[in-house]
């Protein structure tokens, strides 16, 4: 199984999506690249996710949606991977 981050740090899902809606959450717990490929895992696999990318550094996941995210669904999922979202970053 080969890791989504790449030798830059970004972690990610596929190629940036240039269509859909952006959001970004701030998650707390975060630490390492085996954070970064937890939380990218879990958000991905929520139907309508086109693409995740975790800044470790800032605490912040990038999602790129069909349409607007379920907030409630993004929690959960970076919550089972063991990470808290404390809400929408500014």
């Amino acid at each position: 199984m080969s890791s989504c981050c790449t030798p830059d740090g970004s972690c990610h899902t596929s190629e940036p999506a240039t269509e859909g809606t952006k959001t970004v959450y701030a998650v707390s717990g975060m630490t390492c690249s085996h954070c970064k490929t937890s939380v990218t895992e879990a958000v991905s696999g929520i139907d309508g996710v086109l693409s995740v990318d975790v800044d470790l550094e800032a605490g912040r996941v990038t999602v790129v949606a069909k349409e607007n995210p379920d907030d409630a669904l993004i929690a959960k999922a970076v919550d089972e991977a063991g990470y808290e979202l404390t809400g929408r970053a500014a």
